[in-house]
């Protein structure tokens, strides 16, 4: 199944029983006098589970009624999976691996839409019973020791359409023009920003192209360089990532030069450092990253990377 067209409104993907986005004739704001409700209109198809979907296609849609350790912020979410529970508490680890969590993931891969019905106890949910809230993104993905000293699975959520920007409310602009550095930057910790209309982070150059230019855009993981007419291509991939909740540095020691496809499996979480700088894909150890002494990798981040990971 391919994910919609994420720059028009979400298209609607079938599976028997079952309906991917936006549910024909239920817009949103659409009030449920029950969970039953909210099942035979087709806008959550259970009556207990707080997440609906398929672990190898996606989630259908979720409900979030002030349980576990959510944090509603409106136009964005930070949801906890499901898993480990017993008798109203909290007696395990959560695991990506459960069907719940693993549609959540999917739907992040694919950038597939996923429906928001809140309840009335929800920090933005309707005075009484339940409200479907439209279309959210999932942004990222991670593990979070919970109150109760387990690893909980957590899922930031965007509603689909939304500029918000969690923690970077500002445009991060880009201070200086690329150039070729012989010396290694000393970089921001703090990221310089203003007021603009609109807020993508941009990351300073020479920090990126430092690392780069290191590595002669030879892949870090799998040891490819990449060429395109003539010229090496890789990208500046930052272990703790700047944006969203993780909030990590612009600095060489929190960048990797890798090629685009273990850029996307490491920020996925599918690729993993070791303490010894081994690698991990899926569990299988594949390797080594690979060093030099002109660029140090901070441990530290790595270690972070790690532990939202596994």
């Amino acid at each position: 199944m391919s994910g919609p067209d994420v720059g028009s409104v979400p298209e609607i993907f079938l599976e028997p029983g079952r309906v991917w986005g936006a549910v024909p004739g239920v817009p949103e704001g659409t009030t449920f006098s029950s969970r039953r409700e909210a099942y035979d209109r087709g806008v959550h198809l259970a009556l207990q589970a707080g997440i609906v979907g398929v672990a190898r296609t996606c989630a259908a849609s979720i409900v979030l009624s002030g349980g576990y350790e959510d944090v509603d912020g409106g136009e964005w979410i930070l949801y906890t999976g499901h898993g480990g529970r017993k008798n109203r508490k909290q007696v395990d680890h959560q695991t990506f691996n459960d069907p719940g969590n693993a549609a959540l993931v999917a739907s992040r891969v694919h950038q597939t839409p996923v429906r928001v019905v809140r309840g009335s106890e929800a920090e933005f949910g309707p005075d009484k019973d339940y409200r479907y809230d439209g279309l959210f993104l999932v942004k990222d993905s991670y593990y979070e020791v919970g109150g109760d000293g387990f690893k909980m699975c957590r899922f930031l959520m965007v509603k689909y359409g939304s500029r918000v920007d969690i923690n970077y409310p500002d445009m991060v602009i880009e201070l200086s023009p690329v150039e070729k550095h012989s010396m290694k930057p000393a970089g921001k910790s703090k990221p310089a920003r203003r007021k603009a209309v609109t807020r993508p982070i941009v990351r300073s150059p020479e920090v990126s192209d430092f690392v780069k230019q290191v590595h002669d855009d030879t892949c870090q993981m799998c040891g490819i360089r990449l060429v395109v007419k003539g010229q090496g291509f890789s990208q500046g991939a930052h272990i703790r990532a700047l944006g969203g909740i993780q909030a990590g540095p612009d600095v060489p020691e929190n960048v990797l030069c890798l090629c685009p496809n273990c850029h996307s499996l490491f920020d996925l979480g599918a690729i993993l450092v070791q303490p010894d700088h081994s690698l991990q894909y899926n569990g299988m150890s594949v390797g080594k990253l690979r060093m030099d002494g002109r660029h140090f990798v901070d441990d530290k981040y790595l270690t972070f990377h790690r532990e939202i990971h596994s």
